[in-house]
């Protein structure tokens, strides 16, 4: 259970939460207590801009994605009941809309589970360690799942795979070949999701060290996916998706999970849950190295390591200042490079290769999500925020556009060619679940006379892996049928960094 989130959830469904969860694991028994001075010290280090949006969202917001036509897909606090936040006509996030879209189907409003946006740009969720309406238990664990079609504007109920009964909070993550991979929480268990035909193909576990609970899986270059142990820690271990199976890759040095003063945890009949503890975010970072973030130790600092996915090694990162940590908690990769992440304590920092900085000004404790505009959009029960981090991209990490089409019609769809469509990483980082990573290409409309923006909605992109360097890559995207016509400017966007733009003509 995070503890550390209750704050964004109404008083109300924060107590019952909260009594309900009463055993479970998280850092946030351990949050450590920072004093209001040594806090404002450490904020000094960095001076980045935050603010509220204009338009505050009519209820709370518990999660957000990003959506391929550049809207963001939030998650009330109500659970089954879903909006969309969109940019005003300039592109501006600070100034957007609110809207509701459709409700889950029945039975299933689900928190804290499984979740990725999908190559053809719908977004798809199974699990949940919570379920509205519950059923007794202090978790669900619930197998239910749903598609969302933002065109249709229509979910979906979604199968799980054979034996799976209690899905809960599990890792996932979309391969390159956009198939999207689930772990089953209780078990060593992994399925594919094909979402072509919605059919899952149940995988072996061959390799695995221990049970998927409580673990986070961020993409490799090399299409493996990357995980921490949480219950056989310090050892890490790495996923094949060609050969279906696992391997380790080695000890993380320090250790990144924090016991569990937890015991049996019901989630059904004679159904015990042991938590192994919790573990903190990582992200991929465009040099390669991966930034792994660790809870609390023995009600010390939370430890950090890095992994070079290059050299397949790791080497030991500074601990977080004050007795601060990040179990259980989110990060995100800033198109700096740099890495954003969120501490238990309330404080934010910022790993920029050397060094553990607080950040300057951000009141709100996440989750966060990486917007198109390279601003962070941050949650929290007080409001919707965005935070605008200093720093600029190197300019080979653009994306770059070698194909498109000079004239574009209103309403039709077009193919775009280019490299490096998908970023340098997955971006965003949730722990064990609510996975909202951003590596996928939007494409960016604005009209030269008029300056407004249009988002063409992307789709059935050529991969959904990272760091795809020199390779040519493509996506298609479909032309707003409203867009103003005219001379106008064209680029693509991957985790905040867009391309050089391009010149079109919409017609």
């Amino acid at each position: 259970m995070r503890r550390s989130q209750l704050r964004l959830l109404p008083v109300a469904v924060a107590a019952l939460i909260t009594l309900a969860a009463a055993g479970c694991s998280s850092a946030g028994s351990m949050v450590p207590r920072i004093s209001q001075q040594s806090l404002q010290t450490l904020q000094k280090s960095r001076a980045g801009q935050f603010a509220r949006l204009r338009r505050q969202p009519p209820v709370g917001m518990v999660m957000e994605w990003l959506m391929t036509d550049g809207s963001v897909l939030a998650q009330s606090v109500n659970q089954n009941t879903w909006y969309r936040y969109a940019p005003d006509a300039k592109g501006n996030y600070s100034d957007g809309t609110w809207a509701q879209v459709a409700t889950l189907p029945s039975r299933y409003g689900p928190l804290y589970f499984a979740s990725d946006v999908l190559a053809d740009g719908r977004f798809a969720i199974s699990g949940g360690e919570y379920n509205s309406p519950g059923n007794g238990y202090q978790l669900q664990l619930t197998n239910l799942g749903a598609i969302y079609d933002p065109v249709k504007n229509v979910w979906t109920p979604l199968g799980r795979p054979t034996r799976w009964k209690y899905i809960g909070d599990s890792p996932s993550s979309v391969l390159p070949n956009g198939d999207m991979l689930v772990g089953d929480k209780l078990h060593k268990w992994d399925a594919h999701l094909n979402p072509k035909t919605l059919s899952w193909t149940k995988l072996g576990d061959a390799g695995k060290s221990d049970f998927n609970a409580e673990e986070g899986w961020t993409l490799l270059p090399s299409g493996e996916i990357l995980t921490a142990d949480v219950k056989n820690a310090p050892n890490s271990e790495v996923y094949n998706a060609a050969t279906g199976t696992w391997k380790s890759a080695g000890s993380t040095i320090v250790d990144l999970h924090s016991p569990s003063p937890y015991g049996c945890l019901m989630y059904g009949p004679g159904k015990c849950y042991y938590p192994p503890g919790e573990i903190g975010p990582a992200i991929l970072r465009p040099d390669g190295t991966v930034f792994y973030t660790g809870s609390y130790s023995n009600a010390g600092p939370g430890h950090t390591a890095i992994y070079n996915s290059v050299a397949g090694t790791w080497k030991v990162g500074p601990d977080f200042p004050n007795g601060d940590n990040a179990g259980d908690s989110y990060a995100t990769l800033e198109p700096s490079g740099d890495v954003l992440v969120f501490g238990v304590s309330g404080a934010v920092y910022e790993w920029n290769g050397s060094t553990l900085n607080a950040v300057n000004g951000i009141s709100y404790t996440g989750p966060p999500l990486l917007l198109p505009s390279g601003q962070v959009m941050v949650l929290s029960y007080s409001g919707v925020g965005l935070y605008t981090p200093t720093g600029q991209p190197q300019s080979s990490w653009l994306p770059t556009i070698s194909k498109v089409s000079a004239t574009l019609k209103r309403g039709a769809t077009y193919k775009i060619t280019g490299t490096q469509f998908n970023g340098f990483g997955q971006a965003m980082s949730y722990g064990d679940e609510n996975q909202n990573a951003t590596n996928y290409p939007l494409v960016r409309i604005t009209n030269n006379s008029t300056g407004d923006v249009f988002y063409a909605r992307t789709h059935d992109h050529s991969t959904m892996g990272v760091a795809t360097g020199s390779k040519p890559v493509s996506t298609h995207f479909d032309v707003p049928a409203k867009i103003q016509t005219g001379p106008s400017t064209l680029v693509v966007v991957a985790n905040g960094i867009a391309s050089k733009a391009v010149a079109v003509t919409v017609k």
